[in-house]
Parts: structure tokens; sequence; C-alpha cells
């Protein structure tokens, strides 16, 4: 790892032309740095900018309460909103803190007309680190002004994060919708733009179901086939064994038909995913899916080697992996 040089003194960021603060690299990196300091950009505040960019968070949702939740929400499901309790309470004149999955034109925020906050979760962020963007997007939406939305910037390295902002004993309830009329609870009068975004964004929702039986997995229809996609919490290493020894007994499956078919690896955590005949919904697997857990929670405590078996089934589902973060 490359060793830290002392950054410029004082506790403010010195501000660049135009008022741009100088984490951003408005000049070339070999220019003299607009702070003053007499160095190149890229020694003195370019160095920070570029260690912020290429810094990732692998596990950005660790030590939230509903983790897989927001794992899930962020890479897998389209039209979901929770309710969010802040560690401080709600600032007067804020009636309430929503997180959603998306929101209309993907404002990363929307201070709404009553006052109520809405963040986006599947946006693009700039630091590597998507709980400090988050964290900084929820804090300047707190404060805008009723009816504009919240657009998106770097994150300051030294902001908070929703570990911070969060009451951490809250739950984290996800409320899955087959749409998104969420986003205007008075459809008559949105504007067009937000409207057509509507329509486009209903259009390419897939249907999909929260189980209520386990945490964290999530049944959704496509043409072809069905699928159940279940973010689990577990070791990388530890669950893909665990996984291995049941593919290997035969007992991976959630029923006749179905098939477990590899996994996604997204922000630190597993999503397991299985395929399902077209016509089993998401009550038809619900008590599948409880009675493997069972099945999981005891490979999952074996510290036994692995068979020829199963490392041949472990190879198997390490080599139909995805990664999406």
């Amino acid at each position: 790892m490359a060793k830290k040089r002392p950054q410029t003194k004082g506790k403010q960021q010195p501000q660049l032309k135009g008022g741009v603060d100088a984490n951003y690299p408005v000049v070339g990196a070999r220019e003299p740095c607009p702070c003053g300091s007499g160095r190149r950009y890229k020694a003195c505040h370019g160095r920070a900018a570029a260690h912020a960019v290429a810094e990732l968070v692998q596990r950005p949702f660790e030590g939230l309460p509903g983790e897989c939740d927001w794992v899930a929400l962020r890479e897998l499901v389209p039209a979901a909103t929770v309710e969010l309790t802040l560690r401080d309470g709600l600032p007067e004149g804020v009636p309430s803190v929503t997180l959603a999955t998306v929101l209309p034109m993907a404002w990363p925020a929307l201070r709404r007309d009553d006052g109520s906050v809405l963040i986006g979760l599947q946006n693009d962020t700039s630091s590597g680190d998507i709980s400090r963007d988050l964290a900084d997007t929820l804090r300047r939406a707190l404060e805008a002004e009723p009816g504009t939305p919240v657009q998106g910037r770097r994150a300051p390295a030294d902001g908070p994060r929703m570990q911070e902002l969060l009451n951490p004993e809250a739950p984290f309830e996800p409320v899955v919708h087959a749409g998104f009329e969420f986003w205007v609870p008075d459809s008559e009068n949105a504007t067009p733009e937000v409207s057509a975004s509507l329509e486009r964004a209903n259009a390419a929702a897939i249907p999909t179901v929260k189980l209520s039986g386990v945490d964290a997995a999530y049944w959704c229809e496509t043409p072809e086939k069905n699928h159940l996609r279940w973010v689990m919490p577990h070791p990388e290493e530890q669950l893909l064994d665990a996984l291995a020894r049941l593919h290997a007994a035969g007992t991976s499956s959630l029923g006749e038909g179905t098939r477990l078919v590899g996994s996604f690896r997204a922000h630190g955590v597993i999503v397991p995913v299985w395929d399902l005949p077209s016509g089993v919904g998401a009550d038809d697997v619900e008590k599948p899916a409880a009675e493997f857990a069972e099945r999981l929670a005891s490979a999952l405590a074996s510290d036994a080697p692995l068979t020829a078996d199963e490392r041949r089934a472990r190879g198997g589902l390490t080599n139909r992996q995805v990664t999406l973060s």
C-alpha cells in the first residue's frame, strides 16, 4: 500500500475557481495546484481526489440493519421502499425519510412539497463508498427546499456514512411495489417529464415478491422462467462450501423442477440463484425455502473436508458466479 503523505493543513478545503471544492480535478495533473501550495495538482489536492475515486468499500452496507436487503434493493429489486429512522430523529419540517430503489429522472434524492424526503439507492456513486455517498445525499436532502430534487456529487472524504446517520436499533422492512406509483402521490399533477419517466419505469419493471418466511429472498417473474434470488450474509468461502455439500447430495433444489444455477457476488455478499418453472409463484417456494434454510444451517456448521463430489460441485458453482459490484 502506498504511504500516506501530509495534506494541506487547515479545517476547510480551499476553494477553487468558481467555488468548486479542491477535491475536484479541475486542472491538469501536472499543472500548479489552484490551492496556491506551489506543488503540482497531482502531488497536492489531486492525490486526495484520485484516492477517493480509486478506493472501493467492498461491503458498504455492513453494520446496517438489514444489510442483505440493502444489497437486494440496490441490485435486484425494481421497485421498493423502506421507511428510515434517523439516529437523531427527524428535523423540523421533515415528516418522513424513505429509501427507494430508484426515483424519477434518476434523481439521487427528492424533497417533496410536504417536506418528506425520498432517497434513491440505485444511482451511480462517485467516491467508491456507496454508504458515504448516500449519507451525503441524505444530509443535503434534509436541508433542500421542499419541492426540489437533489443532484449527485462526490461525498467529502471525511463525511459521515449511513451507519452513522441511521438508528441501528430500528427495523429495516422493505415494501416491494408492483410499479413506481409511489413516486407521485398526486399523479394528476405530475409534470410531463415525471409522467413519462414513470411510464417507462413501469414498463421495464420485473414482477418481484419478497418472501416472508426467510430473510432477503426475492422471487421474480421473467418471460421464460421464474427465479429466486436470495441474498445471504455468510462468509463467501463458508457459504460456497455449504452450497456444494447440498448440491452434491442432491438437496440444493427448492422442489421439483427447480435448480440452483449459480450465484451473484454483490457488495461483499453472495446471492444464490434458483431457476423455477414458470408456474411456480412466490407462495409456492415459501415452504421449500424455509426447509432449505434448515439444510443450509446444518451444512454451514460442518467443518469436514469436502469430498471429491463436493469439490466438483463447488467448482461448478464458482464457475457460474457473476460479480455485480
